[in-house]
């Protein structure tokens, strides 16, 4: 059974950074999607960035150029480096897995037949 486990969260001064970390157990999948989702106060459920079996990533334009996607080598471990942060950027943050061969973007309807984390708190002040 795959699991996902959420670290790094917490409270940051705008313009500072912060490093999220998903470990990721019980993985099978030949292929996968790994992404981060963040749902702020009052908001729904939004995609923040993707990456794929072979490296690719994607990213919501409200986070490109500031947020880096990655993880290990064993592919075990997803990161989600978030620089310049923003008090928009305030919210909940969830990782999330799959297998298949749907195209790995940060759509929440590609996840919903994955694994979900339980998610961690950032929240970003002025």
């Amino acid at each position: 059974q795959v699991q996902l486990v959420e670290s790094g969260g917490g409270s940051v001064q705008a313009g500072g950074s912060l490093r999220l970390s998903c470990v990721v157990s019980g993985y099978s999948y030949s292929r996968s999607c790994m992404g981060w989702f963040r749902q702020g106060p009052g908001k729904e459920r939004e995609g923040v960035a993707c990456i794929d079996s072979d490296g690719s990533t994607s990213y919501a334009s409200s986070v490109k150029g500031r947020f880096t996607v990655s993880k290990d080598d064993t592919g075990n471990i997803l990161y989600l480096q978030m620089n310049d942060l923003k008090p928009e950027d305030t919210a909940m943050y969830y990782c999330a897995a799959r297998g298949g061969l749907l195209g790995c973007y940060p759509d929440e309807w590609r996840f919903a037949g994955g694994t979900w984390g339980q998610g961690t708190q950032v929240t970003v002040s002025t």
